[in-house]
């Protein structure tokens, strides 16, 4: 006996293959390789193209940096502790701020802050659309907060830059949004490869802050985003790592690792701080009576009078970062830097000037781990702990802590040093900092001030569980099926003396029995015509090529049911065409909810306090009180 409910007796078990092959009718949901190519291309070219922009922008902050401080033209590298402006340093930051409120409240408030909030912003809320305005404002802003003496990155704004440069490029060749998103992340990644040459690390950023998924369409596009943008940072900026110690780091021993874990402890807290400073200050200058284009004017004279004591502190400060590293510093200027540093960038990024944060994060965790790796071998001097990979270690533990990007942070280590004997102290050190952070704040650097604006950023990526579930394995095997030639009055009262057949869409066949559509139960009895005629000859029957295999994912029918505005679909044989089911919009909720409840795992006390297992009695008290902890903690 048939599985399938038929009405006028017409088989169900129908081959649709020469029907298929003679209407020329494809499976709606082909592996299209070649678009992943395209999207590929298109992310090699928007890589090409934002190296080129970031070599520009380096040349325009040197540039900036000559006018305001030397009263020269040219475009190559110069520090700030030469200039001899004396007290005039202190201004010429505020005229950069005053600039960039300028660009602000006439171009965009979108160049405002270090550029990875907002693109994640419009990853998460705007289907990755960037205006198209911020691909030249927010490097020109960041140009000039930067060469006029603000203690930013320029990887911040070259990611922001690469980011909005993907998403135009997406909007003018009118992909998905999906695609869009990829784009964006891939013109991310490569503005951060070719500013500090760090491929994978580029790569796991886009991973980690934007894309929050890890397939094949995404990683691709990307990886080669971020192989173009190195051989560009080779070209413009140098071969070899970007910070590079000037000898090799020794294999530590495992009492070093102890005590390099302890560090990324440490620092973790200081993210924290870090962290909530930032936002803190910001609601200070929202507090301040004054319209909000003066706050980066007010920033920057903050920063300028730091700068008059201590100009290492202003500009990108990159040669800061290599002359920690080298452990030559002596520990008094260390702490100087770290401490002035801090400060100078929390005030000048809250004021909303235009900024990244990575290159001052790892100043200043740099000079702090330098600190800490001082007092480990004043506590202990047979510890093993180096100096310089004490900071490389706080270097990268105060970015994990404070951005959450835990294999970013630790690759990005490796691959701007070239120490690979690095690898396993960072991953000691970065868990320990992301451990911190994970468990007593709520928000990152990077999404608190998305979060304010009611944005919930992903913390996790995780496969997605319609990709995992096959259409076969929930799909219906009572299908309703119906022929063409069958009279609509025969359909209607076989429902009245049946109703439990009664169904919103019906599979058509055709005098061949084969494959001819989908009726609606809706269309069915809006029909106000004569009910003597058959279905084709009303012309009832929709959607004449919609179908599934039982091998296809949930995802793909989910998807073919939103494009066709249909919550049912017939299910195909993978092999034989022939009709084996139906699948229901319903079918695939309870899909998501039955594993949901899979990986829902009780929670060992009831809400009285009393045991669900069996828990010693004092393990329960330390447990709720830790748990009673964190979470005050957790809403500080």
């Amino acid at each position: 006996m048939s599985k399938y409910k038929s009405v006028s007796n017409i088989p169900v078990a129908i081959s649709l293959e020469t029907t298929l092959e003679r209407e020329n009718i494809k499976p709606k949901f082909d592996k299209n390789k070649k678009r992943l190519v395209y999207i590929s291309i298109l992310a090699i070219i928007i890589a090409i193209l934002i190296s080129l922009i970031a070599k520009v922008l380096m040349l325009l902050i040197n540039f900036i940096t000559h006018v305001s401080f030397y009263g020269d033209f040219s475009f190559s590298h110069v520090g700030l502790i030469e200039n001899h402006m004396g007290l005039w340093i202190i201004f010429i930051p505020a005229i950069g701020g005053i600039l960039v409120g300028l660009t602000a409240f006439y171009g965009s408030r979108g160049i405002q802050g270090h550029g990875i909030p907002e693109a994640m912003e419009q990853v998460l809320t705007n289907k990755s659309r960037i205006k198209p305005i911020l691909t030249f404002l927010k490097p020109l802003s960041s140009a000039i907060a930067i060469g006029t003496g603000g203690p930013f990155g320029a990887e911040g704004p070259i990611i922001a830059t690469g980011g909005a440069l993907g998403s135009n490029f997406g909007e003018f060749l009118r992909i998905t949004h999906n695609e869009r998103k990829i784009l964006l992340s891939a013109g991310a990644a490569a503005g951060t490869t070719a500013i500090f040459g760090t491929p994978i690390a580029g790569l796991f950023l886009a991973v980690e802050l934007l894309l929050f998924e890890f397939s094949p369409r995404s990683i691709i596009p990307c990886a080669l985003a971020c192989i173009t943008a190195t051989a560009g940072y080779h070209i413009f900026f140098r071969s070899g790592p970007v910070f590079a110690m000037g000898h090799a780091i020794d294999i530590p021993s495992n009492i070093a690792i102890a005590f390099y874990s302890g560090i990324g402890l440490l620092v973790g807290f200081v993210s924290i701080l870090v962290t909530k400073g930032v936002y803190w200050i910001e609601d200070l200058f929202n507090k301040i009576p004054i319209h909000w284009a003066w706050y980066p004017a007010l920033g920057g004279l903050f920063a300028g009078l730091i700068g008059y004591f201590l100009p290492s502190t202003l500009g990108v400060g990159y040669e800061n970062i290599t002359n920690i590293l080298s452990g030559t510093m002596a520990v008094d200027a260390v702490m100087i830097l770290c401490v002035l540093k801090l400060i100078s960038w929390l005030v000048s990024l809250a004021s909303g000037t235009s900024g990244g944060t990575l290159a001052p994060l790892m100043t200043v965790g740099g000079a702090l781990g330098a600190g800490l790796g001082y007092l480990c071998l004043y506590i202990y001097p047979h510890c093993g702990v180096t100096v310089p990979l004490a900071a490389l270690i706080g270097m990268m533990a105060l970015f994990t802590g404070a951005s959450r990007a835990l294999l970013t942070s630790i690759i990005f280590g490796v691959e701007s040093t070239g120490q690979f004997n690095a690898l396993l102290p960072l991953l000691a050190g970065c868990s320990g900092s992301y451990f911190v952070s994970f468990f007593l704040m709520q928000n990152t650097i990077m999404t608190e001030k998305i979060a304010r604006r009611g944005v919930k950023a992903p913390d996790s990526y995780e496969p997605d569980i319609l990709e995992e579930i096959t259409v076969g394995r929930i799909m219906h095997d009572n299908a309703m099926v119906v022929s063409d030639q069958t009279m609509i009055k025969d359909i209607k009262d076989t429902l009245e003396k049946e109703p439990e057949l009664y169904q919103n869409f019906f599979i058509v066949t055709n005098k061949e029995d084969a494959f001819k559509g989908i009726l609606s139960t809706t269309s069915l009895y809006q029909h106000q015509e004569d009910d003597s005629i058959t279905l084709a000859q009303a012309r009832l029957i929709i959607h004449h090529d919609v179908y599934i295999h039982e091998k296809d994912d949930l995802k793909e029918a989910l998807e073919l049911m939103n494009k066709e505005k249909l919550d049912v679909l017939p299910v195909l044989s993978d092999v034989t065409h022939e009709i084996k089911g139906i699948i229901c919009y319903k079918d695939i909720l309870d899909a998501l909810k039955n594993n949901y409840e899979n990986d829902n795992i009780p929670f060992p006390f009831s809400a009285n306090g009393q045991s669900k297992i069996n828990v010693p009695l004092p393990g329960k008290r330390i447990y709720q009180r830790i748990d009673h902890w964190f979470n005050n903690v957790r809403k500080r």
